[in-house]
């Protein structure tokens, strides 16, 4: 196994070497040794928005010391203080999958095993999308949340996108974010006498546009950019290759040829729109809210909540993004037990009356701290639920199901056959789409109920630990349960051949040796010539922009043992990530409980069946 191992793992080293030598050298003395250059140097006076302007037309030469300056973090507003006057975005922005790319524990768990898996000739590959700016500071790719500076933690930030100031187009996450601070210029669609008009009434709006002045610290002026309003501004991280053909982010794939894109619908219309998965058009709202003033209102407004069917499973204190938790370490939060109910008024009441005992850490001895903690949770946790209805929405907008259609009369002792055709109504991309192979999941649950209420029969079931009922049950594998043979889902796959010629299933697209025989055969044409890895392909079951599948079911006609009126049940689920594949990157099972506890259900309807004696 070694040896197939060592022979094997170079195609995938040598495919991302070259990606992953961005922030390679930002160790932390290197970082440091920036920040003694930029102290030695001096603060360099902030510039006007005329001198900004001229910079970025003249291409700006940049001194050693403004070179250093661009790895210290003071450089990169974070995201509340964009909040302080973009109060709405702030808010949409904070629990939304941009927010979360970075604190996602999944998101860690995946990285850490790719980087064990090759040998950690990943590199950067993964964290300069997930936490760009962390990456261009030069933060260790593998410190912990709470080493990390607040802006990294932000993840896909306000600044990730409105400080780019190029067209990057498939460069798997490699793009600058442009330093500077609070004051300097940003990258948008808007109209720059909008804040013009804003600095010429300082004493009205009471707004400062450097240090040296007191107000609101807001920038000094927006370079106009429209690429921030297109499609292709979204392909540098949502088109993700890690080998020729085996990719892990195809959305820019299905929707460059997709009718949407034919149509002149964006990404932006359908994520940011008004009805989440619909491109009908987008509110409006003033551009920002300066010393209790609204500025530029009835703008057209963007949602930065970017709405999909992504959900998050971190601790409801660190996330959704919430400036009251953020006085709270991220190590004191993950021991706050926010599932025993600490901070509640029934917990806490139990405690005092010593119904129960708990040995608190230091951070949690006291119950006023356990009590304000929880109303932080509970806002968090109110943030999630409504987001969890958008994300319900979105799916429903996106598909429809019609039937079900029933094949003859139905009658004790027959085979009930019946069917339903779902459909992908998004006209951009693939239903499901995303981040490929292992995740997402997609399914469809159908049960059969008898006249005395009892479930004859199903297909769509999950077994104990919640993994769906094929060969990646541990309940099948032991024979607790049957595998789901009508199972009908919409999971693509990463297949590889194996040195008998069958096929079998990759969590990864990662060379390493899933075969128990330690060897491959090998190929007879170049990758170069077959554009994709040898051996290895992607079995795509997703349904395509305004695609179709027919879902056929039969139920045993020895299950139907009796006459009256059946309830035929249906829905769809869907789900971030499979337990088997959370296993494999060695999650916890509070991570696990997560993933289940918000499992979305959609398009779920019942109708009668009239059974015959």
């Amino acid at each position: 196994m070694a040896i197939v191992k060592t022979l094997f793992m170079p195609l995938l080293a040598g495919a991302i070497a070259v990606s992953a030598l961005i922030g390679a050298d930002g160790t932390a003395a290197q970082t440091e040794k920036a920040a003694q250059d930029t102290a030695a140097a001096g603060e360099p006076e902030p510039k006007s928005y005329e001198e900004s302007v001229a910079d970025e037309k003249s291409g700006g030469g940049k001194s050693e010391a403004q070179a250093a300056a661009a790895h210290d973090e003071t450089l990169y507003p974070t995201a509340a203080q964009c909040g302080e006057c973009h109060k709405q975005i702030y808010d949409e922005w904070s629990s939304s999958q941009h927010a979360y790319a970075s604190i996602s524990p999944m998101f860690h768990k995946f990285e850490q095993k790719f980087q064990e898996l090759t040998q950690g000739t990943v590199g950067t590959f993964c964290v300069r999308c997930h936490m760009q700016v962390g990456t261009q500071l030069g933060e260790d790719r593998d410190a912990p949340l709470w080493k990390r500076s607040q802006i990294s933690r932000e993840g896909v930030s306000c600044i990730t996108c409105h400080r780019v100031k190029e067209q990057y187009g498939k460069v798997n996450g490699e793009r600058r974010v442009e330093p500077g601070k609070i004051f300097e210029p940003v990258y948008g669609s808007g109209q720059q006498s909008v804040i013009q008009d804003v600095i010429k009434k300082k004493d009205t709006y009471t707004v400062a546009t450097s240090e040296k002045e007191r107000g609101n610290q807001i920038h000094a002026g927006m370079i106009t950019n429209d690429q921030i309003t297109k499609s292709e501004f979204c392909v540098s991280c949502h088109q993700v290759a890690v080998n020729l053909g085996i990719k892990l982010e195809i959305v820019w794939d299905q929707y460059r040829d997709s009718p949407a894109r034919k149509a002149g619908v964006t990404c932006q219309d359908c994520h940011m729109g008004k009805v989440p998965g619909k491109p009908e058009g987008y509110d409006t709202a003033p551009s920002a809210i300066v010393g209790g003033k609204e500025v530029n209102p009835g703008r057209k407004h963007a949602n930065h909540r970017f709405i999909g069917p992504g959900y998050s499973i971190a601790h409801p204190g660190i996330f959704p993004h919430n400036t009251k938790a953020q006085g709270i370490s991220i190590e004191d939060w993950l021991q706050f037990d926010w599932r025993a109910g600490w901070g509640t008024t029934a917990f806490e009441d139990k405690v005092a009356a010593g119904k129960i005992k708990v040995k608190f850490p230091k951070r949690w001895a006291d119950s006023l701290d356990r009590e304000e903690a929880r109303l932080i949770i509970d806002e968090n946790l109110d943030k999630l639920d409504e987001r969890d209805e958008l994300r319900h929405q979105v799916m429903e907008n996106s598909s429809h199901v019609d039937g079900p259609f029933i094949t003859g009369t139905p009658s004790i002792g027959r085979d009930l056959a019946f069917s339903y055709r779902i459909k992908n109504t998004n006209s951009g991309h693939n239903l499901p789409s995303g981040s490929l192979g292992a995740q997402p999941q997609l399914w469809v649950n159908v049960a059969l109920v008898d006249p005395d209420g009892q479930n004859v029969w199903e297909s769509g079931y999950v077994d104990s630990n919640g993994d769906i009922a094929d060969l990646h049950s541990l309940d099948v594998a032991a024979g607790r349960i049957a595998t789901d043979q009508q199972l009908v889902h919409f999971q693509t796959k990463f297949l590889t051949t194996n040195v008998k010629g069958t096929d079998r299933e990759m969590y990864l697209p990662v060379n390493f040796d899933v075969d128990p025989l330690p060897h491959l055969r090998p190929p007879g044409v170049p990758t170069s010539v077959l554009n994709h890895p040898p051996l290895v392909r992607m079995e795509n079951r997703s349904l395509p922009p305004l695609g179709n599948k027919v879902a056929k079911y039969s139920v045993p006609g020895h299950l139907i043992t009796k006459p009256g009126k059946y309830q035929l049940a249906f829905r769809m689920r869907s789900r971030a990530e499979p337990i088997y594949f959370m296993r494999f990157v060695n999650s916890t099972k509070d991570m696990e409980q997560s993933m289940n506890e918000r499992i979305m259900n959609f398009h779920a309807f019942a109708v009668d069946v009239d059974v015959k004696g």
